[in-house]
C-alpha cells in the first residue's frame, strides 16, 4: 500500500492527477493490497525453492495483468475476447481502480468490488486452512 501512495504522489508531480472517487480508490486500494499479500504468503508456503517461487509470478500473473486490461480497454476486444477475459481475475481490480481514478469502467464497479472481495475471500480461506492443517508448516 506504501509504494502504491507513494507511486501516486509521485505521479501527481509530473501529471495533473484528478481522483473521482478517493474513499473507493483506497478500498480498492487495500483490498488489492492485502488479496496479492496473502496471495504471495500462500506461493511462499508452497514453493520449494526461488525458481519454484518465480515459476507463478513469471507464467501466470505477468501474463494476467497484461492481459486484464491494464493498457487497454476490454471494450477494444472481439466479443468473444471479451467474455474469455471476463475470467481473469486482474480485470476486476483494474477495472475498479480506473472507475475510482476516472469514473469509467469496463466492468461495473459493483462486479468489480464483488469479485476483489471473493478473491480476497479465497485467499484467507486458504491461508485459513494452511494454518489448520499445518501444511508444510509442521515437520
Amino acid at each position: 500500500m506504501i509504494l502504491g501512495l507513494i507511486i501516486l504522489a509521485t505521479a501527481g508531480l509530473f501529471v495533473p492527477l484528478e481522483i473521482a472517487h478517493p474513499l473507493w480508490m483506497l478500498t480498492f486500494l487495500v483490498l488489492t493490497a492485502v488479496t496479492f499479500s496473502l496471495f504471495g504468503f500462500i506461493l511462499g508456503i508452497w514453493a520449494d525453492g526461488f525458481e519454484q517461487l518465480q515459476l507463478v509470478p513469471l507464467l501466470i500473473i505477468t501474463p494476467l495483468i497484461f492481459l486484464g486490461g491494464s493498457f487497454y480497454s476490454v471494450d477494444m476486444l472481439p466479443p468473444f475476447w471479451q467474455t474469455v477475459t471476463l475470467f481473469n481475475p486482474v480485470v476486476y481490480l483494474i477495472s475498479g481502480f480506473r472507475w475510482s481514478f476516472y469514473g469509467i469502467a469496463d466492468v461495473s464497479v459493483g462486479v468489480s468490488l464483488g469479485m476483489t472481495i471473493l478473491f480476497l475471500a479465497i485467499c484467507l480461506a486458504t491461508v485459513w486452512w494452511i494454518f489448520k492443517t499445518g501444511y508444510r508448516l509442521k515437520t
